[in-house]
């Protein structure tokens, strides 16, 4: 979200009402419930004036008797304080929430502790802001790849942990016009590979590393995904204490999470927070795009963007970039982190060619199919990528059988066929169509598809024909 000068001359109550929140609207990262507007920040909250002292309660004759009626008085009162809350809550807004980028700095100091300035708010994308990234650029085709190692049962002190991965924490400063926003980055390598998120450095002109010791690096963009909002940043420096990658494959809910981070920006540099992994391959809409995260109880904030999560084994298995948070709704503990296993496979891309491509795709999309009608077990294809190898080949309602030498009863079976291929290779698949033979027979086709990387088909438009 972006700025506009507020008004004054022509504030009204209506103005300030919250849009109410239509289902399926989408968060931001470290954005609020979809539909709320938020009360300008930088601007002082306003507050109902002093409250009066309330007249001496006066007593209700009855007949026959003289006596204070005590429930219809408690009830009053109770009355007053509610009107009272929801009078300060009418003007004041709420607290400021968070925006969809992290803290912003300016010249003349600290405004707020998001994107606002005074003011209506007018809602920027950062997908869209990131196209107008034009941070210098670093050399690309390195061989440096992300490395996972096993934990192999490990569990160290929370004090260990911070001692461990705290040094290899840093902030990320994206210089953007007038604005500075501040987020945090991880060290991949001792010679200057940074990891961060793509939504930090989303339209900046230039950007630096900072260090605990408040000393800083010129940065340079090797390159970013916006699907997957992770950035590569590479500076000129050696002996750098990188951190240690686990593997987010292997984690299970109920394990203990640590997050590291600069939240609020750099003056709450390098705090550490506790929790659990709450869900695993939690499915997210994120600015309209699916997202598989992890989800974790340790508290997240703005400026935690691009930091580390960490198991009990002191290594990172997630890189923060989002959480959820309401002024009208209690949310808590919804934090969310790019898992490990996803972060290697698209940060090796990104050091090896400036960008992901995406994992090798048949450009199809299957769902499970079991026993009906007569119909055998296998992965029915849903739909077809347009521009893909599998275009006019298969259709809607096609069963798959087998691929290459393995029987697919499943997505699942699919899945794993594919696996060691690249981009460019073929897979033999065996597909039952439902169509007749000459002799009656349900017919199976033989087809070998090309596998191309998921990027290159993702606007493509979906083909739901089945086969004539």
């Amino acid at each position: 979200m972006r700025n506009n000068y507020f008004d004054f001359n022509n504030w009204s109550r209506e103005s300030m009402e919250p849009r109410k929140w239509e289902p399926g609207e989408k968060p931001g990262p470290y954005g609020e419930v979809p539909g709320e507007e938020k009360n300008p920040v930088g601007q002082e909250p306003r507050r109902p004036g002093p409250g009066r002292k309330a007249p001496a309660e006066k007593k209700r004759r009855r007949q026959g008797t003289e006596k204070t009626d005590g429930a219809a008085g408690f009830f009053f009162l109770l009355a007053m304080v509610l009107i009272s809350v929801c009078v300060g809550l009418y003007f004041q807004g709420g607290l400021p929430s968070l925006p969809l980028q992290d803290s912003w700095w300016r010249e003349d100091g600290w405004r707020g502790w998001d994107r606002y300035d005074y003011g209506i708010y007018e809602e920027i994308d950062w997908t869209e802001e990131l196209k107008d990234t034009s941070i210098e650029r670093a050399e690309t085709g390195g061989e440096l790849t992300l490395t996972l190692t096993p934990s192999e049962g490990a569990v160290l002190s929370p004090q260990e942990i911070y001692q461990q991965v705290g040094p290899s924490v840093v902030g990320v400063r994206t210089f953007a016009g007038e604005e500075t926003y501040l987020g945090t980055g991880i060290i991949l390598s001792s010679d200057g590979y940074i990891i961060t998120n793509a939504h930090v450095i989303a339209g900046g002109k230039r950007a630096d590393v900072v260090f605990s010791d408040n000393s800083k690096a010129k940065a340079r963009l090797v390159g970013y995904d916006q699907g997957t909002d992770l950035a590569v940043l590479k500076i000129d420096r050696t002996d750098l204490p990188a951190a240690t990658f686990g593997d987010s494959a292997l984690l299970q809910v109920g394990e203990a999470a640590y997050a590291i981070g600069n939240p609020l920006g750099e003056e709450l540099w390098g705090t550490m927070t506790d929790g659990i992994i709450s869900a695993i391959d939690r499915s997210v809409d994120m600015d309209g795009q699916s997202m598989t995260l992890l989800q974790t109880t340790a508290a997240l904030n703005s400026g935690n963007s691009g930091g580390a999560l960490i198991n009990a084994a002191g290594q990172v298995v997630g890189v923060t970039n989002m959480k959820m948070m309401s002024e009208w709704e209690t949310i808590e503990g919804l934090g969310f982190a790019v898992p490990s296993a996803l972060t290697k496979e698209v940060v090796d891309q990104i050091i090896a060619t400036g960008s992901y491509l995406g994992r090798p795709a048949l450009g199809i999309r299957v769902q499970d199919h079991f026993d009906a009608n007569g119909e055998p077990d296998g992965a029915m294809v849903v739909n077809v990528k347009k521009g893909s190898g599998a275009e006019g080949r298969l259709f809607s309602g096609d069963i798959i059988l087998r691929a290459g030498d393995r029987p697919v009863t499943c997505t699942q079976d699919l899945l794993e066929a594919r696996e060691g291929l690249g981009a460019g290779e073929e897979l033999g698949l065996q597909v039952w169509d439902g169509t007749l033979t000459g002799d009656g027979e349900k017919r199976i086709l033989e087809i070998s598809l090309p596998l191309v990387y998921s990027n290159s088909i993702l606007d493509s438009e979906d083909s739901y024909e089945k086969r004539k």
